[in-house]
């Protein structure tokens, strides 16, 4: 398959990829930073308007590779989770300080929690299903990269990290 730039289509254009969506069963996934983009958060009832950097993370599988964008209000009630993914990417360190450079977290590597966020489509009613990153594990800590989703439940009565 060729690879694609995401570009503008013209009316006339001839197009032929097909819908690239593999929803991921829920478990811990090895990724890649693969995009960056500066947005705007207009506001919500939990956090007033800030800057926000909206970041793709790819994410090779089993079931295929896919990519999962991911918001990060730049607010300081969003400040731990900011740290979480610097952290998580290898560029941060517990207790110091950071000057977020946003410029160089393309092609960084980390390790993820992903979730399956369901909801319901405004216009039809439908409930569909989304994957969401709930966690950036710190690199001393991450569950071991086998690059496969860790699923697999503990046997009764056993102890694992991370589950209550």
């Amino acid at each position: 398959m060729a690879e694609y730039l995401d570009r503008e289509l013209s009316w006339d254009d001839e197009i032929e990829r097909e819908s690239d969506f593999i929803l991921l069963v829920e478990g811990d996934y090895d990724f890649t930073v693969t995009g960056f983009e500066r947005a705007r958060h207009e506001g919500s009832d939990k956090l007033p308007p800030c800057n926000k950097a909206i970041i793709s993370i790819r994410i090779d599988s089993p079931e295929g590779s896919t990519t999962i964008k991911h918001n990060l209000f730049l607010h300081s009630k969003c400040e731990g989770l900011l740290s979480a993914f610097f952290i998580g990417i290898g560029q941060k360190k517990h207790g110091e300080k950071l000057r977020m450079n946003w410029n160089n977290i393309i092609g960084a590597k980390g390790r993820c929690k992903i979730a399956v966020r369901t909801w319901k489509n405004k216009n039809t009613g439908e409930e569909m299903q989304s994957n969401e990153i709930k966690k950036f594990y710190d690199p001393e800590d991450a569950p071991a990269s086998t690059n496969t989703v860790n699923t697999a439940p503990a046997p009764s009565g056993m102890y694992t990290p991370g589950k209550f």
